[in-house]
Order: C-alpha cells, then structure tokens, then sequence
C-alpha cells in the first residue's frame, strides 16, 4: 500500500475529485493553505495498491495544471524601500505537489 499527498490548487480540486473517482480511486479531500501566497490550496489523500501508483500520478498530472496569476507584493517593513515593487508581478501557480509514502499497515473499520 501506498499513501498520495498530493497539494494542489483549489481551482483543480473538482476537476482532480470527478477524475479520481472515475478511475475507482478512493480519496480524502482537506483545506489547506499555501505560505507563499497565502492562497487557499486542496490536499488530497488517496490510498492505493503500488501497482496503481503510476495511474494516480498521470490523472493528478493531467487534471493540475500551472498558470499565471498576478499576485500584489507585501510591502517592506523596515527593509529597504528601494527595492520595493509597488505593481503586481506574474508568478506562476498551480500544478501539483505529490508525495508517495510507504504504508506498513492498512485498516478499515
């Protein structure tokens, strides 16, 4: 057995949920929140046979997708204002951060 965190952002959460069920895979959806942006994130816990590793992967990577999001910068407290940048930058958001974990034991009550 093996346990998907996968993080990714909340405008892919439905889109990841529907293609996950469609592919029997059974999933834990949790709210959570990015530290860089602060923005609102989806974390999903999927357990699975290893054997099914691979297809879980492929439909977190076809369903999350990175796009460009403009994003207003936090003001300098303190620091030097002369590098301070008053307009709002492009960063690109989005995709998936997947981590694979070993499971020893697996029970269902």
């Amino acid at each position: 057995m093996k346990l998907i965190l996968a993080v990714i952002q909340d405008k892919d959460s439905n889109r990841l949920l529907q293609a996950l069920v469609e592919n029997n895979f059974r999933a834990t959806k949790l709210s959570s929140t990015g530290g860089f942006l602060k923005s609102g994130n989806t974390t999903f816990m999927i357990g699975t046979e290893e054997i099914r590793v691979d297809r879980a992967l492929q439909i977190i990577k076809d369903n999350c997708k990175h796009r460009d999001q403009l994003v207003a910068p936090i003001s300098p407290m303190g620091g030097n204002a002369d590098s301070y940048v008053p307009y709002p930058v492009e960063v690109e958001v989005g995709g998936a951060t997947v981590f694979v974990l070993p499971i020893d034991q697996f029970h269902q009550f």
